[in-house]
């Protein structure tokens, strides 16, 4: 689409962090192939793409989106218990796999540990606390 999606240093030093921090010890643990959907959007991309947040972390470069195809919730629990996060969320799906994971992280250190689900009625998309 000719859109310029090339990351700064400050998105891309966020980026390693969500990398250093979150995904190789995931994958370290899982010790199989985990597939990022969608990682850096830069501001132009962002606005694009179909139901993506104003806010998005992914603008920062601080967020992925991870899917194993059938361990997500094995991922997602994981996740929750072992190790530093910002954003948890259980996008869509059911209750035992939700669709993809995403997971952001903040270089800063004053992540928040929110764990959310998200869902959808006939209202629009919703976000849940998750205990």
């Amino acid at each position: 689409m000719g859109i310029n999606n090339y990351p700064g240093p400050a998105e891309i030093a966020a980026i390693e962090a969500v990398c250093i921090n979150v995904l190789q010890p995931l994958r370290n643990w899982y010790k199989r192939r985990i597939r990022i959907g969608c990682g850096y959007r830069s501001p132009a991309l962002n606005a694009i793409t179909p139901g993506a947040a104003a806010d998005s972390q992914h603008k920062k470069g601080e967020a992925a989106d991870i899917d194993t195809l059938n361990d997500n919730g094995k991922l997602f629990k994981y996740i929750k218990n072992n190790l530093p996060f910002d954003q948890l969320i259980w996008e869509f799906g059911d209750d035992e796999n939700p669709d993809w994971i995403h997971v952001s992280y903040k270089i800063d250190r004053t992540n928040r540990f929110k764990v959310l689900k998200a869902y959808r009625d006939e209202y629009g998309l919703h976000y849940a606390n998750v205990p």
